[in-house]
């Protein structure tokens, strides 16, 4: 499996982009990039993901995911849940994010489609969702309401609301 850092060093030569130039377009210093590329640091936060993607021109998926990344599923508010259709590809977390939430269990990425309100999150925004009936601490969850899905904030177990997935990150395009 391809390491974050070789492919990022791979989408940076692609883009014909020296490190400086990427550091640059990026808001972090060349040494930050040299550090990336080669895997010393592991972890990076959501935003400098989403400005990497962005001065790379390639989308977060192809990122973390490399090129042959599962296409983005749309989250609606009714019909199948993104993980319910047929082709749903599951993913596992990169251990190279940071969650709040320790998840071993495959996960999703999708998008709200257009005309939703999937508050917080809006249309074009990426979401990482892992789909569970549990609820596992204060966070974002994908409920039903009257035949509607959407997304709430619980800070407790809820007692009268079918949990169908948690939100486990949430990247908004600058």
């Amino acid at each position: 499996m391809e390491s974050l850092g070789s492919r990022i060093k791979q989408l940076r030569l692609r883009a014909k982009l020296n490190k400086a130039a990427l550091a640059r377009k990026v808001g972090v210093s060349d040494v930050t990039i040299s550090y990336w590329e080669s895997g010393a640091i592991k972890q990076i936060g959501h935003e400098r993901l989403v400005a990497l993607a962005d001065a790379l021109d390639c989308s977060l998926a192809t990122l973390l995911e490399g090129d042959s990344a599962p296409e983005l599923l749309t989250l609606t508010h009714t019909g199948p849940l993104p993980w319910e259709q047929v082709q749903a590809t599951k993913i596992r977390v990169p251990n190279h994010l940071p969650m709040t939430i320790d998840w071993k269990a495959p996960c999703v990425m999708t998008t709200p489609g257009p005309d939703t309100d999937f508050s917080p999150a809006t249309t074009g925004d990426l979401l990482l969702l892992g789909p569970t009936h549990v609820f596992h601490k204060a966070g974002h969850y994908v409920v039903q309401r009257d035949d509607r899905f959407v997304i709430e904030h619980f800070a407790k177990a809820p007692s009268d609301t079918a949990i169908h997935a948690v939100l486990l990150a949430h990247w908004h395009p600058a």
